[in-house]
């Protein structure tokens, strides 16, 4: 598979985190489906976090931590390969944090999958907390699952396009598209509060002006269409003085969101946007985040 940045040919793992709570085994499950349409392998994460923490923690309780991780791991792994047959899997059990292990493991080849919650406290992957960190100082995509994910491949993928920068974006969603036997919708919103003749920039940018952007939009378009022949694409526009608003309805009806992280000298990080915060906890569906560098950083598409 082409890494989304560069055009390389990459093939890490879908990396995810488990730590024992019902929306980190349902990311697992989620995740495990995506490494079968990527075809990739599948890798589940354990952090116990007890690095660092010796003198704080007891040697028996970090050996019952640890073998309660181990154990968590190969209940995951059995589950998933119940599901999806074939698959390879590897799991990896670490004393470190959980962002640091899920950085690590991914590295530049891999795609995060992280649960819209976690337990909360030692073990946690909560979003708004450490699944934050995770996507925020991810050099790599990070998918975020949310939404009904049971009914995966009834909707399009759908991504938010303000102009021929976010063709990497459109790349990488329109593989998904591919992936899923789905449809391809690209939106482009313009921010009424502009005057006529300017529309509002997309996700984190909403103060730059962008005359003239919707021509990009179909360049965008056109460029996706000759890439990919067989693929159906819908091209569609809408004004509204929330970009995040109009993207967090139109994934009710979406199979996968994909975006781009903030505009930064290096990737996502180390903070999200506010669009970006919203739409990853609101959307309706899992959302897809792809490292995006500044006009004075970006790779050639």
């Amino acid at each position: 598979m082409n890494d989304s940045i560069t055009g390389e040919v990459r093939s890490g793992p879908v990396v995810v985190g488990v730590d024992g709570s019902d929306h980190a085994f349902a990311a697992a499950l989620w995740a495990a489906d995506e490494a079968v349409r990527l075809a990739r392998p599948l890798h589940l994460v354990h952090a116990t976090d007890t690095d660092g923490r010796e003198a704080f923690i007891m040697e028996n309780e970090v050996r019952r931590f640890c073998a309660e991780g181990r154990e968590l791991l190969d209940d995951t792994a059995a589950a998933v390969s119940e599901r999806c047959p074939g698959l390879a899997v590897t799991t990896q059990l670490s004393r470190r944090g959980p962002v640091p292990t899920l950085h690590g493991a991914a590295s530049d080849d891999g795609i995060i999958v992280v649960g819209n919650r976690g337990l909360g406290g030692f073990n946690s992957l909560l979003l708004g907390s450490v699944g934050l960190k995770v996507a925020a100082g991810a050099r790599t995509a990070v998918i975020v699952v949310r939404g009904a994910t049971e009914t995966a491949g009834a909707g399009p993928v759908l991504v938010g396009v303000r102009d021929e920068h976010d063709l990497v974006c459109a790349r990488h969603a329109a593989r998904e598209a591919a992936a899923r036997k789905s449809e391809l919708r690209i939106l482009h919103i313009g921010n009424v509060l502009h005057p006529v003749g300017d529309v509002a920039a997309m996700l984190d940018d909403v103060n730059e002006p962008a005359p003239g952007r919707m021509g990009s939009v179909v360049v965008v378009a056109d460029l996706i269409r000759e890439e990919f022949p067989d693929l159906s694409l819908r091209v569609d526009a809408e004004s509204s003085p929330s970009v995040a608003a109009v993207l967090v309805e139109a994934s009710n009806h979406a199979d996968l969101l994909v975006m781009g992280g903030k505009r930064s000298p290096g990737h996502i990080g180390p903070n999200l946007g506010r669009a970006t915060h919203s739409l990853i906890h609101h959307a309706h569906c899992p959302v897809e985040l792809i490292p995006r560098r500044d006009a004075g950083h970006r790779s050639t598409p």
